[in-house]
């Protein structure tokens, strides 16, 4: 019986270990959520607060927005390069040629732009601002804080939030601008095109609610993007090593909350211009 009790038990362990595994996985997944939105409540309320740290804010505008300026620049020129190339041999036997301008300058404002700009610039931004509220986070800083009677959030989250948020948009602008211009020295240079037949194209193509959809999101995925990396970084344990788990994880959490972000947001701008 003994025997037979033990292998019983054994079975059901197999049986349930999964499911204990979803269990622990859900939960997980939905303390990690309420944490970001209770993160994300506190940081809206802070934002209305006086003193607003200017000082703060300007270095993180410069951190985040001018120090990104080159990664955003040579990302999108390159993009409309590519999708000038591709475009005309793709659709060769179809005058492709002829719709370089209008496809080049509709992916990037709709699509390539705005969520190119929130993978790249933000993996940098969020594991630099990880890297450095961790590190403060296992040295022991954030509690010197909360010993001095000031607030971690409104002294670190909120400039980190309201910066990103701000400059985001604001690069993808740019980088619809270098796009479009990739997409015309290909046009002109490669496919024997004027530039003003492509710049004309460009013009009739784009409408006010594409740039709204594309520059739009680009509020809410830097939003999401600082306030994860923030929440990471005050969650942090563990030493040196804790900090580089940290970092990961942001660059990872909120690369897939963008690209899911995308779609919804897609569909609601879609809804919205009907």
């Amino acid at each position: 019986m003994t025997a037979e009790s033990s292998t019983t038990n054994q079975a059901e362990e197999l049986i349930l270990a999964p499911a204990r595994s979803i269990r622990d996985s859900v939960l997980d997944f939905l303390l990690y959520v309420g944490g970001l939105a209770d993160l994300g409540m506190q940081t809206i309320r802070q934002t209305f607060r006086r003193p607003f740290e200017t000082r703060i804010f300007l270095n993180q505008l410069d951190q985040i927005g001018v120090k990104s300026l080159s990664i955003a620049g040579i990302t999108a020129l390159f993009i409309g390069m590519v999708l000038a190339l591709q475009t005309a041999y793709a659709l060769a036997n179809f005058g492709g040629k002829l719709f370089i301008g209008k496809v080049v300058s509709l992916s990037l404002v709709r699509e390539l732009a705005p969520v190119l700009m929130a993978l790249m610039v933000g993996g940098r931004v969020g594991a630099g601002m990880t890297a450095e509220i961790g590190t403060m986070k296992v040295t022991e800083q954030i509690d010197a804080l909360r010993a001095l009677a000031s607030s971690p959030v409104r002294k670190l989250v909120v400039p980190k939030v309201l910066a990103t948020t701000l400059m985001l948009p604001l690069l993808t602008i740019i980088a619809c601008g270098l796009g479009i211009l990739g997409g015309l020295i290909v046009a002109v240079g490669n496919l024997q095109l004027s530039a003003n037949f492509y710049m004309r194209s460009v013009i009739t193509s784009v409408k006010y609610n594409d740039l709204a959809s594309g520059i739009g999101k680009t509020f809410f995925f830097g939003f999401t993007i600082a306030l994860i990396a923030c929440y990471n970084g005050l969650r942090t344990t563990g030493g040196a090593d804790g900090v580089g788990r940290a970092t990961t994880a942001t660059v990872v959490t909120a690369s897939i909350s963008v690209l899911i972000m995308d779609f919804f947001l897609t569909k609601l701008f879609l809804l919205i211009s009907l």
